[in-house]
């Protein structure tokens, strides 16, 4: 299981929370967010890739920010459609990842994944709140045995370090587990000690 780290916004801590080499960073571009980034990313391990997140925003946007901070994925945590997703595709480099966020209840319908299969390159399955992400809270993980997509997934939604276990004996092909809220100080900034801690369980599970 790779790691992401969401919701990076302070610099030096980007670097700081950087030095712990995560498969992927990412940086919110919506504005109503906390984590709102509106900054310079600095410049990271090229083995790091720079994800930015976006809530229902244009395509031209999202283009424009993809060519301003040298993005290598981009996460649509809104109400995109398929079409969206088509059209984003067309239009940016093929080896930048898309990656389609669903907000999961207890009541939802995976055969809605179907359609955006050809459209993206990963689905990331969040807690299903009042913020488009970020709320902090996990949900029923056992809801995923539903999932007959063959699309790898991110796993998010308030994980942190009590969660490790539960990961371990998920018994899922979980891509990569997507942490945020759980290891801030404040939004926006990690604590690292709390990441390498989570990272170095991780590795475990992951042997």
């Amino acid at each position: 299981m790779k790691l992401k780290i969401c919701g990076m916004k302070y610099p030096e801590n980007i670097i700081e929370v950087g030095s712990l080499l995560p498969d992927y960073m990412g940086f919110i571009f919506y504005e109503k967010s906390a984590r709102y980034f509106n900054g310079t990313i600095p410049e990271l391990i090229k083995t790091i890739k720079k994800v930015g997140v976006f809530v229902n925003e244009s395509v031209e946007n999202i283009i424009k920010k993809i060519d301003e901070h040298n993005l290598q994925a981009v996460q649509l945590h809104g109400t995109e459609s398929v079409e969206f997703c088509q059209e984003l595709k067309n239009k940016i480099n093929k080896r930048i990842e898309i990656i389609k966020v669903f907000s999961i209840g207890d009541d939802f319908d995976f055969e809605v994944l179907q359609p955006f299969e050809d459209v993206c390159d990963y689905f990331l399955f969040d807690t299903k709140g009042k913020l488009p992400g970020g709320n902090g809270a996990t949900f029923n993980w056992k809801i995923l045995k539903n999932n007959k997509s063959y699309k790898p997934f991110f796993l998010s939604g308030g994980i942190g370090l009590e969660e490790i276990a539960a990961i371990k004996n998920l018994k899922l092909p979980v891509y990569a587990i997507d942490v945020n809220s759980r290891f801030e100080i404040e939004p926006g900034l990690k604590n690292k000690n709390l990441l390498t801690n989570f990272k170095r369980k991780l590795e475990i599970v992951n042997l």
